[in-house]
């Protein structure tokens, strides 16, 4: 590597990771002048100035005597907001492994200095070293975005799934609207197209739901669906109907409710409203997708009494 590059770049990534960069400490390593040291933080910094969509800059820190890179506020992590992102992700125990802690790490280098960075790192070390993958044991990240570009363009996809129940494999046309996350697993929500001579028209009036991991293969057709904006999948709306990633068509349910956290009600039924309160009850409306409530309410044992399930 050509030395001027192989030192720009060491001043450079030193920089990015929050580090302060010293005169002294740059002539000392590479045995340089000062002119040049002083070039190179030109060139870095007509480098910024060509692309800076997050408006970086290097200054010199004349209490610390050294150049640091900073940044707007309100476009760079702060430690505590990296610790969060981390212990969701952590949490989640969506990826494999060798997906997973990549991403903790680069999410570490966001830190606003080394210092801050060792001490997430430190915070986070042991649920590093004992996170439990998903048994599925696959990396998906990569099929993850490229359906994600079938969803983007409306572009019809051509799946073959394996079933949770008999594993068996089915292939499918669909008609991709939305990937979201639930409880540890990736999903791609679609609707199932009428048939191969009538691809773009759905063959149900609700969407169905596919856990990325059981995706074996796909293929991206070029040929597109249409969507009116009026009618165009919401992610947010949907999550606030499903439950337990069960599709079905929309119902309401109403029920009794006499469990001490009405809150927790609340939270698991985004859609629920109480239309009557009394000594040691509620009286809960929702609307809901298809039968995944129903795995909820039966949970809740004694505390619910279902009184109403339609269809809307």
């Amino acid at each position: 590597m050509d030395k001027k590059i192989e030192r720009v770049m060491y001043i450079y990534d030193r920089l990015i990771n929050g580090e302060l960069v010293k005169k002294s400490d740059i002539l000392g390593k590479f045995q340089v002048h000062e002119r040049t040291f002083a070039r190179d933080i030109d060139d870095l910094r007509m480098y910024l100035a060509v692309d800076n969509e997050l408006q970086r800059e290097i200054i010199f820190d004349d209490e610390r005597k050294g150049y640091k890179l900073i940044c707007p506020d309100n476009n760079v992590l702060t430690n505590s907001e990296v610790f969060v992102v981390c212990k969701i992700l952590l949490e989640s125990r969506s990826l494999k492994k060798t997906e997973m802690l990549p991403i903790i790490d680069k999410l570490l280098h966001c830190c606003s200095s080394h210092k801050g960075m060792e001490k997430v790192s430190e915070l986070i070390c042991n649920e590093k070293f004992n996170y439990l993958e998903p048994h599925h044991g696959k990396n998906f990240i990569n099929t993850m975005w490229d359906i994600s570009g079938a969803v983007y363009e409306n572009k019809l996809l051509e799946i073959t799934y394996t079933k949770l129940k008999n594993h068996e494999k089915v292939t499918r046309l669909v008609q991709p609207v939305g990937i979201m996350f639930s409880e540890y697993y990736f999903y791609l929500i679609a609707y199932i197209s009428e048939n191969s001579e009538n691809p773009t028209v759905a063959k149900y009036s609700f969407p169905t739901v596919y856990r990325i991991d059981r995706i074996e293969n796909y293929h991206i057709l070029e040929q597109k669906f249409k969507v009116a904006y009026r009618d165009r999948f919401k992610e947010g709306e949907f999550r606030k109907r499903v439950q337990f990633m069960f599709c079905g068509e929309l119902k309401r349910v109403k029920f009794i409710y006499k469990g001490i956290s009405v809150e927790a009600v609340l939270d698991r039924l985004p859609t629920a409203k109480i239309l009557e309160q009394g000594d040691n009850y509620y009286i809960i409306s929702a609307e809901v997708y298809g039968d995944g409530i129903d795995m909820w309410l039966r949970s809740q044992g004694d505390n619910v009494e279902v009184l109403e399930d339609k269809k809307i």
